[in-house]
């Protein structure tokens, strides 16, 4: 395993600080939108991106919620609102993608079939003055009006998620492209907003990479977003990265922490919450997980790089603790 990002690169400084700080592994932003995509766009991206002594190991299908970033995907809405033919267009659209990253040498993807966008409640002080993503379900808006989805039970969940498996999974499987997919973030109980979240509990995950098996489909295994489920994660999440581990079901990891549990938590910085990171990072290398360790939802700090800092720091605590268990056999 080995230290990658996902934070997208403003600009060339950016590629060159990350080979500098030594993460010369990266999930990609492209700057095109996903409409615009071909072989000839993504082969002169990844070129660009070796330009600077970074892999590019991973990008992103378009989400079915809008991530905001500079240089995101746009939405693929219909698949989880499952209106056809729309999702049958987008569903494609995927597809295509996968085939070309199988053409220029891409080894994965990363997606969601969200809903909901991520749920956060407002951001408390953390150490120092940090400030960090809070979820407190007490402090939630429980009147919150349901989406343009409408009610979706968890039975139409599972049927919108499987018909997109059905038809994404055979073409990954046959041009060997894995496809990552991130949870729910985080839990809430059935019918928030009129949705009920299958993907934001473990049996539901566990579900989830059992539907359609195939060695190229399985998790952008958020291990914040997977301790956000948990009742005690400083106890669970472990054996939580083995069963997914063991079963060679993650594809990429957000290695970040948090400090509480299931509807209460907030987001460290990673050797400050309740999961010992040290302790995950050799399950991860016990099960054998071969692919990136990436910093996420990192605490704002003081100054004028207020996030670039703090990843920063988190790059550099990530790349301590691999060299740590890769010296110890």
């Amino acid at each position: 395993m080995y230290l990658g990002t996902q934070f997208p690169a403003r600009n060339d400084d950016d590629y060159r600080v990350y080979a500098q700080l030594g993460v010369h592994h990266i999930c990609g932003w492209p700057e095109a939108p996903a409409t615009e995509w071909s072989v000839d766009y993504l082969s002169a991206y990844r070129e660009r991106i070796e330009s600077f002594g970074i892999t590019l190991d991973m990008v992103p299908l378009p989400g079915s919620v809008a991530t905001g970033k500079p240089g995101a995907p746009p939405r693929s809405p219909n698949i989880m609102l499952g209106k056809s033919p729309e999702r049958d267009r987008e569903i494609e659209h995927a597809c295509e993608i996968i085939r070309m990253c199988a053409q220029v040498g891409i080894p994965s993807v990363k997606y969601n079939l969200n809903i909901l966008p991520v749920l956060r409640t407002e951001r408390t002080r953390g150490r120092g003055g940090a400030s960090n993503s809070t979820f407190r379900w007490e402090d939630a808006d429980h009147d919150a009006p349901t989406t343009e989805a409408g009610e979706v039970s968890a039975e139409e969940m599972w049927e919108r998620i499987d018909y997109f498996l059905e038809r994404v999974v055979p073409v990954a499987e046959a041009h060997k492209i894995r496809m990552g997919c991130h949870p729910h973030d985080p839990y809430v109980p059935p019918g928030y907003m009129g949705v009920t979240r299958v993907l934001a509990t473990v049996d539901g995950l566990k579900k989830f990479v059992q539907m359609h098996e195939s060695p190229y489909h399985g998790l952008n295994f958020c291990q914040g977003t997977v301790s956000e489920m948990l009742e005690k994660p400083g106890e669970e999440i472990y054996d939580v990265i083995r069963w997914f581990g063991e079963r060679k079901k993650i594809f990429n990891v957000h290695f970040r922490n948090i400090r509480g549990g299931r509807l209460n938590f907030v987001e460290t910085f990673p050797d400050e919450g309740d999961v010992d990171m040290l302790r995950a990072a050799r399950v991860y290398r016990e099960v054998g997980y071969p692919y990136m360790l990436m910093a996420d939802h990192v605490p704002w700090v003081s100054g004028e790089n207020h996030l670039g800092v703090g990843f920063a720091f988190a790059y550099g605590y990530i790349q301590a603790l691999i060299q740590a268990v890769n010296d110890e056999g």
